[in-house]
């Protein structure tokens, strides 16, 4: 009797095994069939599928082959920013006073320059300079002998990243700078010298505030013995991201990533950003064979990742449960919210699909989460790429993953 139950529980053991693995390469026979679309070639996609609960891989094409990952290279700054700076970091903007006096206000008057100096808060508007001139104003001070100076020496000076297109200069990013008022918007124009812009805006908010400034405004640099007169900050990161995320803000991203530079290693440059971001990486396990990364936002055609790689490091962001409600909180929705608001509206995927899309005309991926039971990667290259059909691919497949969670 106790063998014949053995056996018989052996053999519901072994039936179930076998339409387990049935129902697996019924899996990965209906993933694969979702990346074959026209104008794009597999062997230049690279796709990768986990089981989160596992960790069993369900699907991989390609997982160690590197490809431009267009936008998808942001999931880096996220993670960097989130865990290095962390949710409640603020990038404040001051206002200080450079004195050819006493420092001290006379009659209402303060006899030298004012310094605007930026550290580059992607988000500083005109209403933040309107807050600072009324600070300047309450201290006292009405009359100003000397210029305003827009500091921005907080970061360098380069006003985009290796490898860029020209054409994305201005069109995909305004110039990158550590002292920038509204996105570098003067008027219907963006400004190519945002510091002297942000200077000029600030001269004109003093005036408005009942601040005379004599001098100009010009560039300049706050010395060490600058007088605090005024500052603003940014919003919290944690808003700061859910905003670069969900709407793919590639600004935001460059800033982001000299920041971490000025602040990991104290060099505002975006080669000190993405080699801090980088080690982050290898820290937390991100498999970085043929990993490279070169800016901040995924628009250098010089920027490589692997599904191998984002998948390892969705799956990092996954487990450190404080990261992961940020990150499904700023990811858009399939059907939902920000880049994915207009895919996969119907069927399994929608409103149950978290991901990251990425598109130039070289590049298309998305790479994200399916409920809580997949994360997965899907790259795709081409010179062009014919984006359309990349992103019925990448929907097909998300769909699929959602169908079987």
């Amino acid at each position: 009797m106790r063998a014949r139950a053995a056996a018989a529980v052996l053999a519901a053991l072994l039936a179930a095994l076998l339409t387990a693995a049935g129902g697996q390469a019924s899996l990965q026979r209906s993933l694969e069939r979702a990346l074959h679309v026209p104008h794009v070639s597999l062997a230049a996609t690279g796709a990768v599928a986990l089981d989160l609960s596992t960790g069993a891989t369900v699907y991989s094409r390609n997982g160690t082959l590197p490809l431009i990952p267009a936008s998808n290279e942001k999931l880096a700054v996220t993670y960097a920013a989130l865990t290095a700076l962390g949710p409640g970091f603020r990038i404040e903007t001051d206002v200080l006073g450079e004195s050819t006096g006493d420092g001290q206000v006379l009659a209402g008057t303060w006899h030298g320059d004012l310094v605007l100096k930026g550290y580059g808060d992607p988000t500083l508007s005109s209403a933040d300079l309107t807050a600072l001139a009324r600070q300047v104003r309450a201290d006292g001070i009405t009359r100003v002998t000397g210029c305003v100076l827009g500091d921005e020496s907080w970061f360098d000076s380069r006003r985009t990243a290796l490898g860029w297109k020209a054409a994305f200069y201005i069109t995909e990013s305004p110039p990158l700078s550590a002292l920038v008022v509204d996105r570098g918007r003067v008027g219907r124009t963006t400004s190519h010298d945002p510091a002297l812009a942000a200077a000029q805006l600030f001269r004109a908010a003093l005036a408005r505030a009942g601040v005379r400034v004599a001098g100009a405004a010009a560039h300049g640099v706050a010395g060490p013995e600058a007088v605090p007169l005024g500052s603003v900050d940014s919003p919290d990161l944690v808003a700061i991201v859910h905003w670069m995320d969900t709407v793919s803000d590639n600004f935001t991203a460059e800033m982001l990533v000299k920041e971490l530079g000025a602040v990991q290693s104290g060099h505002g440059t975006t080669a000190a950003g993405v080699g801090f971001v980088t080690g982050l990486l290898a820290e937390v396990g991100v498999p970085l064979d043929g990993v490279r990364l070169v800016d901040g936002s995924g628009l250098s055609l010089l920027d490589r990742l692997t599904p191998n790689a984002l998948v390892a490091l969705l799956g990092a962001m996954w487990n450190d449960v404080e990261v992961r409600l940020e990150l499904l909180a700023s990811l858009p929705v399939a059907g939902r919210t920000g880049t994915l608001h207009d895919r996969m509206r119907r069927g399994p995927a929608a409103g149950v699909v978290h991901a990251k899309t990425g598109t130039t005309s070289n590049a298309s991926a998305l790479s994200g989460f399916v409920g809580d039971r997949y994360v997965f990667s899907v790259l795709q290259n081409g010179f062009p790429v014919s984006f359309a059909w990349a992103r019925t691919a990448q929907d097909r497949f998300a769909a699929v993953l959602a169908a079987s969670e």
